[in-house]
């Protein structure tokens, strides 16, 4: 009798730990939110980042599931977002810029949270330092004192008589500030001089078109933002319109129109915004995991735009460019 019941007890066990093992697999899917700022139709960033996951061996539907949000330009709209995803009981939110950090930032101060990119972390007051960034953020920043500085030299290469040159800033965007300063140090080392315009949303970019033309504004410089960049194919049209060589600090622009753009390269840091969600879904603390900074950056020119505006792009320049769209 007691060997039938010690054989009894082993095939029930044995029965069991196939449905145990499968209940602790399914319990190990990871719920992940993607807040952006921008339209849904933005899909680029939410790819790269999905390629950085797959080369850490997540596949969504058996270890990873990722809930998508889309501010669709509309910074309003965030904290709402931003708000579903907590409801949503998800392990980590990966987002980038400022508006869209700050909502989550908001909405959670226990949540994972993975800036897949903002303008100063530090002094937008995300993190507490770039070494050890404190609380539940930690990710990759795009601070790069010289940025605004290497994207006026370029259109200085490029239009070497330019002298007035526009900036263009969602001052809605507390990364647009840092841009700014950046900005001024380098204009006063390049003699060149700056008429800083303002578009909080959609309606109030031709009007900022249309202040740079009244005064005289010899070239363009579109900062780095959200609602700017989801309008990116109307500020090219307008900037082509106004004969007005413009230079942005995301590659987006180009594609859509623009003339040029120099910044830290966007797949790149997608893709390493999955490294800092697989260290955390394994047990780091984001208040320890150090801030990157951008390591990469890439040129990209649009020839079909500068033919359209007669200039003729220097062949030190083309060399240097990443990428050309003819």
């Amino acid at each position: 009798m007691d060997r039938r019941r010690f054989l009894l007890t082993s095939l029930a066990g044995a029965l069991a730990a196939p449905l145990a093992a499968g209940a602790q697999q399914a319990a190990k899917v990871s719920r992940i939110g993607f807040l952006s700022p921008r339209s849904s139709s933005d899909v680029g960033r939410l790819a790269a980042f999905r390629q950085g996951l797959r080369e850490l061996g997540y596949v969504e539907g058996q270890n990873i599931a990722i809930e998508s949000r889309w501010a669709e330009g509309t910074y309003d709209r965030l904290p709402g977002l931003a708000d579903e995803l907590v409801r949503l009981k998800v392990d980590v939110i990966v987002t980038y810029a400022a508006p869209a950090i700050q909502a989550a930032k908001r909405a959670t101060g226990t949540i994972p949270i993975v800036m897949a990119g903002a303008i100063d972390p530090v002094a937008s007051g995300l993190v507490t330092s770039v070494a050890r960034p404190g609380g539940n953020i930690t990710g990759l920043s795009l601070i790069a004192p010289d940025l605004v500085g290497k994207q006026l030299a370029i259109l200085k290469e490029v239009v070497p008589m330019v002298s007035r040159v526009a900036l263009l800033g969602n001052p809605a965007n507390t990364g647009t500030a840092p841009q700014l300063r950046n900005a001024q140090d380098a204009a006063r080392a390049l003699a060149m001089r700056l008429q800083l315009l303002e578009a909080r949303g959609p309606s109030e970019i031709d009007s900022a078109f249309a202040a740079m033309i009244k005064e005289r504004a010899g070239a363009v410089i579109v900062l780095v933002d959200g609602m700017l960049a989801d309008h990116r194919t109307r500020i090219a049209d307008l900037a082509a319109k106004s004969r007005l060589p413009a230079v942005y600090g995301l590659s987006d622009h180009p594609e859509a129109g623009g003339l040029m753009a120099y910044g830290p390269s966007v797949s790149d840091r997608f893709r390493r915004a999955a490294t800092y969600v697989d260290k955390i879904l394994k047990g780091a603390k984001p208040a320890e995991l150090p801030v990157e900074q951008p390591t990469k950056f890439e040129l990209v020119i649009n020839l079909k735009t500068a033919k359209a505006l007669g200039l003729t792009i220097p062949p030190s320049l083309l060399a240097r460019a990443d990428q050309i769209i003819e």
